[in-house]
C-alpha cells in the first residue's frame, strides 16, 4: 500500500524476482481480495503511526498470518522501527533500502510460516535459506 504518490524501486524489482506485485493506494472495499496476498507491504510516512496501523491491519477480516512488512523513512529511529515490529509489524525496514535486501526478508518471512511453504521452491541441497 502506497497512499502517497510516491515512487519507488522496490515493486518493480519484486517483479522481476516473480512476485505478483498490486500497487494500491487503499485497503481493498472487499475483504475478499485479501486473501490473495501473503504479503503486505505498507509505506509509512510516519513511524509514530505504525502501532496502529498494524493493530487495525491484523484486526482486518481474513488478513490472518500474512506477512506485514513497513517501508519507513531512511531518518525514523531505531526505536521507532522496533516500536511497530512489536506494535504487529513482521520487519520494519527503510525505503532506502536495498531492494534484495528487502526481497531476502520476505523470502525469509514466508519461509517461517509452514502455511505458506507451497508458495516457495524447495532449497537447493535440502539446504535451510533461513
Amino acid at each position: 500500500m502506497n497512499p502517497t504518490p510516491q515512487q519507488s524501486a522496490h515493486p518493480d524489482y519484486l517483479r522481476d524476482l516473480g512476485f505478483l506485485v498490486h500497487e494500491i493506494d487503499n485497503w481493498p472495499e472487499d475483504d475478499q481480495k485479501v486473501r490473495d496476498y501473503q504479503i503486505v507491504i505498507v509505506l509509512l510516512q510516519q513511524a509514530g503511526a505504525a502501532p496502529m496501523l498494524a493493530a487495525r491491519m491484523r484486526a482486518k477480516p481474513h488478513f490472518g498470518r500474512r506477512l506485514l512488512v513497513g517501508l519507513v523513512p531512511a531518518e525514523t529511529p531505531l526505536h521507532a522501527r522496533r516500536d511497530a515490529e512489536i506494535s504487529g509489524f513482521d520487519e520494519v525496514v527503510s525505503d532506502a533500502c536495498d531492494s534484495r535486501d528487502l526481497s531476502a526478508k520476505l523470502l525469509r518471512g514466508l519461509r517461517a510460516r509452514p502455511e505458506l511453504r507451497c508458495a516457495l521452491p524447495p532449497p537447493i541441497n535440502g539446504r535451510s535459506a533461513a
